[in-house]
């Protein structure tokens, strides 16, 4: 192939992110006339068959396989948009993403070592789409390997169902391996790993646990600005000025900060209950400033009880049945030294693909492109495969 120079130049050149691109720079369409063959013998049953040449185009795609890596390439390890992949080919939306997904299928279907051995699992919530005519919010639920870092799945929903599903469908042994569990204090993520990994020890994620307490303290606030003022926090009311000191780590008030916090409290705090949630805020996070994983789960009953029957506000003594309620998973931390960070992080690039995209309705779209930029899977098999073997 010659440019309007004359000079040699190829098909499809290379491509920064790998993989070819549109030939020097322009779309191309590639018009191939196919023969019709057919068996005289009257008893063929096949009769008639066109011919098949899968190192140009797999069988039923419409571009070809050169064309078809490059796109999945693009959109799903680089990021890209459907369609401003599909203006830059010049062709249709639909045409890319189509292609973009049998790819896609077959590529995390032949990387067969992309699940390997998971010792500790994570799992979270995600949003994937509102739907209706009142825009209900439908979720996902994300599925990490902790230990290793690895997004490993998204399923539908954020019951107990999929992520069950998706577990018990991994085999007995691969379940074996799993020594840690870790979730934001969710019910329904609890009773999963209580059903289907028993063996594995539940880590209550510290971020959560943390923010348990400063909702408590946050609540608490709230409800006497309006018992003492009659109405919701204004600039100039001392509760809500010392809204974000209140639940700033005490190690990070310098003594003038603090003096400040404990004047705006004295203010408008008359009966102390505000200073209290501070104290029981500082005595959750406690928790984890302590470094005895023998002791560890004694301490947490120890805090969650007095804050359940001392003398509290009523939602300090909340947070302390909740406490007591995950003092096993909370104390976990010290054995395990585990958090659900590594999922959380898993969701921001999860709603980075959903962003690119405006949205997703259709679940197997979300979760390909989801699973091809953050997965993670083996691009050096993206040459070897063939699309038209996974229906």
């Amino acid at each position: 192939m010659f440019n309007a120079a004359g000079s040699e130049e190829p098909l499809l050149e290379a491509d920064p992110n790998g993989g070819p691109r549109p030939a020097m720079g322009r779309p191309v369409r590639l018009e191939w006339v196919k023969r019709r063959w057919f068996c005289p013998n009257l008893d063929c049953v096949v009769r008639t068959w066109t011919e098949v040449a899968d190192h140009i185009v797999s069988a039923r795609q419409v571009m070809t396989r050169r064309a078809g890596m490059w796109a999945t390439l693009q959109v799903g390890r680089a990021g890209r948009t459907v369609a401003d992949v599909a203006q830059e080919l010049g062709c249709d939306w639909h045409t890319v993403n189509d292609t973009v997904v049998a790819w896609g299928t077959a590529l995390l279907a032949a990387d067969v070592d992309r699940i390997g051995a998971c010792s500790a699992l994570g799992l979270d919530e995600t949003s994937f789409v509102r739907r209706g005519r009142f825009k209900t919010m439908q979720w996902a639920t994300t599925i990490y390997d902790v230990g290793g870092g690895r997004l490993l799945d998204v399923v539908e929903g954020r019951s107990g169902t999929g992520p069950t599903a998706w577990l018990r469908n991994q085999g007995r042994v691969w379940l074996d391996q799993i020594r840690w569990a870790t979730l934001d204090m969710s019910g329904g993520y609890r009773a999963v790993f209580e059903a289907v990994v028993p063996h594995a020890g539940l880590v209550a994620d510290q971020f959560h646990v943390v923010k348990l307490a400063n909702q408590a303290l946050d609540e608490v606030r709230r409800r006497v600005q309006n018992a003492t003022l009659g109405h919701r926090g204004r600039k100039h009311d001392p509760l809500f000025r010392s809204r974000r000191l209140l639940v700033m780590a005490e190690e990070h008030h310098s003594a003038e900060s603090m003096l400040k916090m404990r004047s705006l409290i004295a203010a408008g705090d008359p009966a102390g209950e505000v200073r209290d949630a501070w104290l029981a805020k500082e005595a959750v996070r406690s928790i984890y400033t302590q470094r005895h994983p023998d002791t560890a789960l004694a301490e947490v009953i120890d805090i969650g009880d007095d804050l359940a029957h001392g003398d509290w506000p009523p939602e300090i003594a909340r947070l302390g049945r909740t406490i007591l309620r995950w003092a096993e998973p909370i104390a976990n931390w010290h054995l395990s030294g585990l958090t659900n960070a590594g999922t959380e992080a898993a969701n921001n690039l999860i709603k980075r693909t959903k962003r690119i995209g405006f949205g997703f309705r259709n679940f197997r779209n979300y979760r390909i492109r989801i699973l091809l930029y953050a997965g993670r899977p083996n691009w050096a098999l993206l040459d070897t495969i063939n699309p038209a073997q996974i229906r």
